[in-house]
């Protein structure tokens, strides 16, 4: 059977004073990957067939706007039936530019209820190795290959950022992929030809071809389909930040905690509950949150297994040592 894809999104709302602009690229013509997929959710257009369609996720960014920057807006009643999981509602009563645009694109879009719904994430058949149940995409869709799995990547030529230069985002590729590789049995290799690549990674503007049309600042910051189709898309329209030294912006989103956040959905990974993995769905401006977590090494362990050469017990030490700091800060003993 054929089934459609529809892709995980990585979301950020943030303040702005200027708005969205849109300018489809020329490049990357539409494309309709068919292969993977499982049939887990439907999903129905307003006009057109009934199609199957994978459910994505989404990442919230809380942001506390001051008052001035909260104009009135009515809401908008006009909500379409949508695949998506997750929302991109602040996970507090303050509503920012844009969030009627982002409410009729994701129907009960709070936080809370993105966290509480039971449909939005797939618990694994089995629990991880510290015991707890893993989170994966409905369907438990992966990369399967006959032999050792190996797959390409490779960043567009030409939709790219001006200002940062495309080794400079292959390098935070690399190191990104580089992370889950040290988790599991999967090579990850630099692709010499970005049109054969496996998995294909560009900075694109509104409607870009794939049905899933950026929204220009304040918006969906990314979105990154399921196995196996390997695409991966970033909103140009963002301020993205290699170092956060040189990058001042207040709003500026650091590429690589975000690469390594798509790259967990790319394999297959769903969103975690855990706050502070890769994989939780939220992220504060100016933040890098790039190593991953036992949450999230359980989570793509049971899709391919362990890599011979992974310790659990430096990511078991790391996260007790963030739990313990974390309940001092709230007084807890």
């Amino acid at each position: 059977m054929l089934l459609s894809i529809r892709p995980s999104l990585f979301a950020i709302l943030l303040p702005s004073s200027f708005p969205a602009t849109f300018q489809p690229p020329p490049h990357d013509p539409p494309h309709h990957p068919t292969r993977g997929a499982l049939p887990i959710a439907s999903w129905t257009r307003s006009a057109g067939p009934r199609r199957r369609f994978i459910r994505p996720e989404a990442l919230l960014l809380p942001v506390q706007l001051p008052p001035r920057t909260r104009p009135r807006r009515e809401p908008d009643r006009r909500v379409r039936r949508s695949a998506r999981v997750g929302g991109l509602a602040l996970p507090n009563p303050a509503r920012p530019p844009g969030h009627r645009k982002a409410r009729r694109r994701h129907p009960r879009g709070d936080h809370d209820t993105a966290m509480r719904r039971p449909r939005q994430r797939h618990v694994g058949p089995e629990p991880g190795p510290l015991g707890r149940p893993v989170r994966v995409l409905p369907g438990e869709p992966r990369w399967a290959r006959s032999g050792p799995i190996v797959l390409t990547y490779a960043v567009s030529p030409t939709a790219t950022i001006h200002y940062l230069p495309r080794g400079t985002v292959e390098a935070v590729f690399d190191r990104a992929f580089a992370r889950w590789a040290q988790a599991i049995p999967v090579q990850f290799t630099k692709a010499a030809n970005y049109e054969s690549a496996d998995v294909k990674i560009g900075f694109y503007s509104g409607d870009h071809g794939d049905g899933e049309p950026f929204d220009g600042v304040l918006g969906v910051l990314a979105h990154a389909f399921s196995p196996e189709s390997g695409r991966l898309h970033l909103d140009a329209a963002e301020t993205w930040a290699v170092d956060f030294r040189r990058e001042r912006s207040a709003v500026a989103v650091d590429l690589e905690s975000v690469a390594t956040h798509e790259i967990g959905h790319v394999l297959g990974l769903a969103h975690s509950a855990v706050k502070n993995s890769v994989m939780y769905p939220s992220l504060s401006p100016r933040t890098k949150k790039a190593d991953l977590r036992a949450d999230d090494v359980e989570g793509v362990q049971a899709l391919y297994g362990s890599n011979p050469d992974f310790s659990f017990s430096s990511l078991i030490e790391s996260d007790t040592t963030d739990s313990g700091s974390a309940a001092a800060r709230r007084g807890v003993k």
